[in-house]
């Protein structure tokens, strides 16, 4: 009798064992009992649920967003814009109301037509900010922070695809940050530099151009502005902390102050510095007369390769670090022209419209 008891205290602590080790196994992650209970896969069922998760998310952002997206016109429409503020600012794209001479319009998502009364257009930045009534009952947008951003995020475009589909939404993913562009629009006439912008693979037609790129919470995280003729799935958007700078210095002045140097360059990379035996920085291509450029002596095809001791680089675009200067501020640069490398001092100067 006594060896049977033993015999049947040995099998329970046998089986306690055993089903503790499962437990523990799939509540701590010890593999060792895969081998003769083998983890189930994610059910069809789970797969589902997980993409349903992800659509969901999507068409609650759509819904959330869409009302602060805006149609911007003229006499057909030319581009997107959002509402940052209830009392009637929208934002868009330089390039999008270039026309100094038109009156523009702003379309709301409840198709009510907001005349434009004025244009704030960002110097340095292909950004700009329109007054519409402020007592039209407007939703604004959140800003997001882009600084926060990581490549394979997933993102939302809404805006007006080609000029005639309002409300457009296309998704994707940040493909690439801190890019560097030529920018413009076929609707627009303004093709400019810009440096340290987002790619994303999320459809941007023309448009598109001024309308948000928001991340799954809704928040704005990039201001569509480009799209890559030479390829697809390409598409660029200046990022929202950029944006947000020139927002407050704007709602603290009433106006865009930056600081303008007065050169128009191209920007020279280290495989062309090379083949042109000449140091990587920024080739003047223009000088704009009476710029702080012009007084400072900088001629046509000079190369500025520092300012103030900061080398220039694909990466450290001229205007990226002389938009890090203040109006007013003296900066050293250091030029190349003709095989000889010198310094010239230059007083910045606030930038027009």
């Amino acid at each position: 009798m006594r060896r049977k008891l033993l015999w049947l205290a040995a099998i329970v602590v046998v089986a306690v064992s055993i089903l503790g080790g499962a437990i523990g196994d799939r509540l701590l992650g010890y593999s060792l009992l895969d081998r003769w209970f083998p983890r189930q896969k994610q059910t069809d069922r789970e797969v589902v649920r997980e993409v349903l998760k992800e659509e969901n998310a999507v068409v609650a952002v759509v819904d959330k967003v869409t009302p602060s997206v805006v149609t911007v016109r003229v006499k057909q429409d030319v581009g997107s814009g959002f509402i940052i503020d209830e009392a009637g600012l929208v934002v868009t794209n330089r390039h999008v109301v270039d026309d100094p001479t038109a009156e523009y319009q702003v379309v709301t998502a409840d198709d009510r037509e907001l005349s434009v009364t004025k244009i704030y257009r960002d110097p340095a930045n292909d950004l700009a900010i329109l007054q519409v009534d402020p007592s039209a009952g407007l939703k604004s947008v959140e800003l997001g922070d882009s600084d926060q951003l990581r490549v394979g995020q997933v993102v939302i475009a809404i805006g007006t695809a080609l000029g005639e589909f309002r409300s457009t939404v296309t998704t994707g993913v940040i493909s690439g940050l801190g890019r560097g562009i030529n920018a413009g629009s076929p609707l627009g006439n303004l093709t400019e530099r810009l440096d340290n912008v987002i790619q994303t693979d999320a459809a941007i037609n023309p448009g598109n151009s001024g309308g948000p790129l928001l991340n799954s919470l809704g928040q704005v995280i990039g201001v569509n502005v480009a799209v890559s003729q030479a390829g697809e799935n390409i598409g660029f958007a200046l990022p929202i902390n950029v944006v947000r700078d020139s927002i407050d210095n704007f709602n603290a002045t009433g106006k865009f102050s930056r600081p303008f140097l007065g050169v128009r360059y191209q920007m020279l990379s280290s495989r062309m510095a090379i083949l042109n035996n000449v140091p990587q920085g920024a080739y003047v291509v223009e000088v704009v007369v009476d710029s702080p450029a012009e007084k400072a002596g900088v001629k046509e095809n000079d190369i500025i390769i520092e300012i103030n001791g900061e080398n220039l680089t694909d990466e450290s675009t001229l205007a990226t670090v002389v938009n890090g200067k203040k109006v007013d501020e003296t900066v050293e640069l250091t030029v190349y022209r003709d095989g000889e490398t010198f310094k010239l001092t230059a007083k910045l100067a606030e930038a027009g419209e």
